[in-house]
């Protein structure tokens, strides 16, 4: 309790107004922070998902890669893939969650095209180069995920931060000089009333 502060009407009034001005602002934060936390889990909902379909189409294409390996050889293998154009198929953008910009990863799952002549390839190729492209764009949502995660987990300790400045010390402040000034204005307005009224008696 700020024990300097003088009991007067105008500061009472003041500080029921800063009292009034944190509590509002500590149930935004609340709110802000469930909002926030509930984005999240939901987005960790989505990656677990994520992670065992790209954990499984990885493995096929590893697999696939291997066969072809063998059977065409590693160096006919990498001519193939140099000669596959690489190409940026995506766009980042955002969108807003309580006023953190989070990505959006955007791109459009194209035709499926062979970059290569067949008469150089054989089945296990065509496997892998479907199940690395299916990868790819495995890795754009992932990548979207744990981005947005990273941002609301840090704007959510940022929050919690300040939600308990809030909680823990300007309230119970402001609480205190509210009590501490209406006890002493009370306490001087009965003095008041009992000296006017020994007034009055008087005459």
């Amino acid at each position: 309790m700020d024990i300097n502060i003088a009991p007067t009407k105008a500061n009472l009034i003041k500080a029921k107004s800063l009292l009034e001005f944190s509590r509002s602002g500590f149930e935004l934060l609340d709110k802000k922070r469930n909002v926030l936390i509930r984005e999240m889990m939901d987005l960790m909902e989505r990656v677990k998902d994520i992670q065992k379909r790209m954990a499984d189409t990885f493995k096929e294409a590893f697999e696939a890669l291997q066969v072809a390996n063998v059977s065409m050889g590693v160096h006919e293998l990498r001519e193939i893939a140099l000669s596959i154009p690489t190409r940026e198929d995506f766009r980042i953008l955002t969108r807003s969650v309580m006023g953190v910009e989070i990505p959006t990863v955007k791109y459009e799952e194209t035709d499926l095209k062979a970059q290569y002549g067949f008469y150089r390839t054989n089945p296990a190729v065509d496997l892998a180069f479907i199940k690395f492209r299916e990868v790819k764009y495995l890795i754009y949502e992932i990548a979207e995920i744990e981005n947005s995660v990273y941002k609301l987990a840090i704007e959510i300790k940022k929050t919690q931060k300040r939600a308990n400045a809030l909680e823990k010390i300007q309230i119970p402040k402001y609480e205190e000089q509210v009590k501490y000034m209406e006890e002493i204005l009370e306490e001087k307005e009965r003095e008041d009333f009992f000296r006017l009224k020994r007034v009055k008696n008087l005459k």
